[in-house]
């Protein structure tokens, strides 16, 4: 165990439907150069965040990290893109990001619709 009191926490929101996206699932790796070792998964619950941060004070530190969020059958389920299409404009969405301060939360939220998407630095 390590004192770091920083963590790292993520949610999802649905732009084009403006609420909460349910039921996103989300990886977390540990990049290193061009590989990649997946550390964490989960699913955002009703309020489109995860029940606990994705990476814990336990776990925190300095490096190159890459959340993945699977957004396909979220917005197929939701009617937002035909369930017959084979090759959605966006089915997995990357964001690889550094950390550099341990002693700071990070959150790195998604905003999601079908056909674009953006992310910040939030607190």
């Amino acid at each position: 165990m390590s004192n770091h009191e920083g963590y790292l926490t993520t949610h999802v929101l649905d732009t084009a439907k403006g609420c909460p996206a349910k039921g996103i699932s989300i990886t977390l790796f540990k990049v290193s150069g061009h590989a990649r070792e997946e550390i964490a998964s989960t699913v955002t619950n009703d309020d489109g965040r995860t029940d606990s941060p994705i990476l814990p004070k336990d776990k925190f530190a300095v490096g190159q990290y890459e959340l993945v969020f699977a957004v396909a059958d979220y917005l197929k389920a939701n009617n937002q893109v035909s369930t017959s299409e084979q090759n959605l404009f966006l089915s997995e969405i990357p964001i690889r990001f550094g950390i550099n301060d341990v002693s700071a939360h990070y959150h790195v939220p998604l905003l999601l619709s079908p056909y674009g998407y953006s992310t910040y630095r939030g607190s």
